[in-house]
């Protein structure tokens, strides 16, 4: 995934401020790790479904209008009999409704029934309306091996302002976390990641007292110096 001209995260950061910062992610880790995305799924289909039309869309909208929409479309297998104008009326709250429908509806004769559900990075990213991020949660609630980090809104807001990389592109954020965590933990990362940018380090007023990366980061440290 890294291009050649682009440093290494290890090379850039000064060797203490690596290790810091790894006791640091750590602990984020050990809080946050283990938590379930908030996406309130039953399976592997309805998570897919879930993540598909939660693009630009709020979790706890798509939660809520999930239930009619699995009464309706219980399986893979139903929801590839379905139409478009079929499923739009089900999700006519959701940003980009259309568009959504006819990813969900093409996905679902492409797969066919729920075992059939891609379980690798490569092969889900062929979906339409299935990108890395996208990929990146399913391999993770679903249990699978992570080949990736999710980088979603919330880590893209929080890892350039801890300090990692000074990008504010998801690609060059996941590269430069996977550079920097090792991979047993990557599954961890990015929703932990996700979730300090939902509870902690808002877009505004963000408390970094609170903060379990307040030592190393440095946005916050930035924020005591203007105090």
């Amino acid at each position: 995934m890294r291009r050649k001209s682009v440093p290494s995260v290890k090379q850039t950061l000064p060797p203490a401020k690596r290790e810091a910062l790894m006791a640091a992610l750590h602990a984020l880790f050990a809080a946050y790790g283990k938590r379930k995305h908030p996406l309130d799924y039953r399976n592997r289909y309805q998570l897919l479904v879930m993540v598909v039309l939660s693009a630009q869309t709020t979790d706890e909208r798509i939660n809520a209008l999930a239930p009619a929409f699995f009464r309706r479309f219980p399986s893979m297998k139903k929801l590839a009999a379905a139409t478009v104008e079929d499923v739009v009326p089900l999700i006519a709250s959701v940003r980009g409704c259309i568009k959504k429908a006819t990813w969900l509806t093409t996905i679902a004769r492409t797969v066919g029934t729920d075992d059939a559900i891609p379980t690798t990075l490569e092969d889900l990213i062929t979906l339409p309306g299935i990108g890395r991020k996208s990929a990146n949660v399913i391999i993770r609630e679903s249990g699978g091996t992570a080949e990736g980090i999710i980088v979603d809104l919330h880590v893209d807001r929080v890892v350039p302002r801890i300090g990692i990389t000074d990008s504010d592109k998801p690609d060059a954020i996941e590269r430069a976390l996977m550079d920097l965590i090792p991979r047993r933990d990557w599954n961890k990362a990015g929703m932990s990641l996700s979730y300090l940018g939902r509870e902690i380090c808002r877009p505004t007023d963000p408390n970094c007292g609170l903060c379990p990366l307040r030592l190393v980061c440095s946005y916050a440290t930035r924020r005591n110096s203007d105090s």
